[in-house]
């Protein structure tokens, strides 16, 4: 995990005990997919957003945005995800590769990423 996702707090999540957790940065934003345990030893999933932005005074700060999702509802959410993941990579026109190794004239480039960085505040 990353320090400053954190708030330099010491996380620890009063929700539960932490079992697992992995990191994805994802350009301006790091995903949080935490496993984490009850007191009956039952686990779940938290997937937390965060993004760093500066205040007016300088400051950093981070926006979070957390989703609990509970096992019995795991077959349901990634159905529905894949559904739309589905959706997004059938309907969505694509766009040009702008990456600097694309410029190179006569060298094929591998196939984009099927991620793109979202700007969830234009949604």
């Amino acid at each position: 995990m990353y320090y400053e996702d954190y708030d330099n707090a010491g996380f620890q999540d009063k929700n539960g005990d932490d079992v697992f957790s992995k990191p994805v940065r994802a350009g301006k934003r790091t995903y949080f997919f935490d496993v984490k345990a009850t007191k009956g030893n039952d686990y779940y999933l938290t997937i937390t957003e965060s993004k760093r932005r500066v205040e007016r005074d300088g400051r950093f700060v981070y926006d979070k945005h957390k989703i609990f999702l509970y096992k019995e509802d795991f077959d349901k959410f990634a159905d529905g995800l894949q559904e739309v993941i589905e959706y997004i990579r059938e309907h969505c026109p694509a766009e040009p590769d702008t990456r600097p190794e694309a410029a190179e004239g006569g060298q094929e480039q591998p196939s984009p990423t099927p991620f793109s960085d979202v700007d969830f505040e234009e949604l």
